[in-house]
């Protein structure tokens, strides 16, 4: 299931991509186990859309677009059923910024430190929008916890 995150990131999933199915589940409107710790009051909201938290601030070196990052992760449904993890071994590796992954996840790790763990909430338009990735439905909202292990 890495392939999900390793795919190439959905260039520009305009609404009008949307009209051909369901329309996008708001991430306010959306419940959320309770198990995922998702709290969008105390969360930061970006102009995009995605909600993060920082669980933990790191003390290392700062993600920024063209390095390349490690994480460890775990990504679930609202529901709670996650689709995909890593959480040992090598991490999965990235430059960031430049489209190897969904858009929320390069837009959520961008100015993480390592050591940081952070909890994102990424919206359809910024993830598989209106289309099903592997155990993804389309039009999901996803929700990442991230540990951010190395920048170089």
């Amino acid at each position: 299931m890495r392939r999900i995150l390793l795919a190439l990131a959905l260039a520009v999933l305009p609404l009008a991509a949307w009209a051909c199915g369901d329309s996008p589940t708001s991430i306010e409107d959306t419940r959320f186990a309770a198990t995922l710790g998702v709290d969008l009051d105390s969360m930061t909201r970006t102009a995009s859309g995605l909600y993060y938290a920082d669980k933990t601030v790191g003390t290392g070196a700062v993600a920024q677009s063209g390095k390349t990052v490690g994480v460890y992760y775990k990504g679930s449904l609202p529901d709670g059923r996650v689709f995909d993890s890593l959480s040992s071994g090598a991490p999965l590796s990235f430059r960031l910024g430049t489209g190897a992954v969904i858009p929320g996840f390069d837009e959520g790790i961008t100015g993480m430190k390592v050591g940081g763990k952070r909890l994102m909430v990424i919206p359809p338009s910024l993830g598989y929008g209106n289309r099903a990735a592997g155990s993804i439905p389309p039009n999901s909202i996803l929700v990442f916890e991230v540990t951010l292990v190395s920048v170089q």
